[in-house]
């Protein structure tokens, strides 16, 4: 699971059961990206309570802010908590320095990232190849993690006329789209962008950084991963 914002823990038993996570990933400390880690925590105690879960579930997070890091991992009922700064650190190609981890036949890479709080984006390489940004400014390390991704899932907080504001926190969809076509990704999906945003001027300022097509992250869609 990549990030747990409010009402993703009811969307993701649409498609799977909960018993069946083995990990999650929290890329920074801001509520909108781990408030349900409390539904997640309660339902995996329950589970492990009746035997339905038999381990806990691998929680990979900042430990920064130091206050927050320590409330969730006073859950270690529910999560075995791994810091992402303790991660052993190693330079993937093509020649990025990052944090790496394993669940099971999954690689992670957590590369930190441009935020006001202590964040990571994320490389996740099974049978494909997806990169998730978080929260962050455009970096060209960014966009050599996100080299020739199968799918890259990039945040979009704003228009053209919002680059100072999300300046050196987040990116404009010109900005996203911009890093997706330096990375040469075969799949730009647009996130985190405000819902009285208008959807239709996002997607056509990602395409012409990108030049080319863009997705909209939408509740409930499913994508393959090649």
């Amino acid at each position: 699971m990549l990030d747990a914002g409010n009402g993703s823990f009811s969307r993701l038993l649409q498609f799977v059961h909960h018993c069946d996570l083995r990990a999650a990933i929290i890329t920074h400390l801001h509520p909108d990206h781990y408030a349900d880690l409390y539904v997640l925590r309660r339902a995996t105690v329950a589970a492990l309570k009746r035997g339905m879960r038999h381990r806990r579930v691998v929680l990979f997070l900042p430990s920064e802010p130091a206050q927050v890091f320590k409330e969730l991992a006073a859950f270690s009922d529910a999560f075995e908590v791994v810091p992402v700064d303790s991660l052993p650190e190693e330079v993937v190609p093509p020649g990025v320095r990052v944090h790496v981890a394993s669940v099971g036949a999954v690689r992670l890479f957590f590369l930190p990232a441009c935020h006001s709080l202590p964040a990571y984006s994320v490389g996740v390489e099974g049978s494909g190849y997806l990169v998730y940004s978080g929260d962050t400014a455009p970096t060209e390390e960014l966009a050599a993690l996100a080299s020739e991704a199968g799918i890259f899932l990039c945040e979009a907080t704003g228009l053209d006329g919002d680059a100072d504001f999300v300046q050196g926190r987040h990116m404009t969809a010109r900005q996203a789209g911009a890093l997706a076509r330096r990375a040469e990704v075969r799949e730009l999906i647009i996130t985190h962008f405000f819902p009285e945003y208008d959807l239709a001027a996002l997607k056509a300022q990602a395409e012409a950084g990108y030049r080319g097509r863009v997705e909209l992250a939408v509740e409930g869609d499913t994508y393959f991963l090649y």
